[in-house]
């Protein structure tokens, strides 16, 4: 198991990381929870962005930390998005929204894919230092 400061330590560089790479304009908050129920839910929360705050929530219990780390460049891609303006129109995004909904489907293979594989370049580039 990690501590919040580990995991801490690892987003912070990746935000830095983050806003080079995708060149978001806006700063972008990231609170990171303990949530024990959660956890034990297998189909549980990972985490969420807020495009009105701006905030990014990340659940962390019983998670590896680039598992952690994924969600929060997942949920940077969808605060990108908000930055250009493309989630201005008011939608939903009750159950099933990513089906449903073609523009937001749009939005979340963006964020899967470039998400993902910004994570993946951040651990090389990490791993590439040691």
């Amino acid at each position: 198991m990690h501590d919040k400061k580990t995991i801490h330590g690892l987003i912070k560089g990746f935000y830095s990381y983050a806003k080079n790479r995708f060149g978001f304009n806006e700063p972008c908050r990231v609170f990171l929870h303990d949530d024990a129920e959660n956890a034990m839910n297998p189909l549980g929360k990972t985490a969420y962005y807020d495009p009105d705050s701006m905030e990014i929530h990340v659940y962390i219990t019983g998670r590896q930390p680039m598992d952690i780390l994924r969600s929060c460049a997942h949920e940077l891609v969808h605060h990108t998005q908000n930055c250009r303006g493309e989630l201005a129109e008011p939608t939903s995004t009750e159950e099933g929204y990513a089906q449903k909904d073609e523009h937001l489907r749009k939005m979340e293979k963006e964020a899967y894919l470039e998400g993902c594989m910004s994570a993946r370049d951040y651990q090389d580039q990490l791993k590439a230092e040691q």
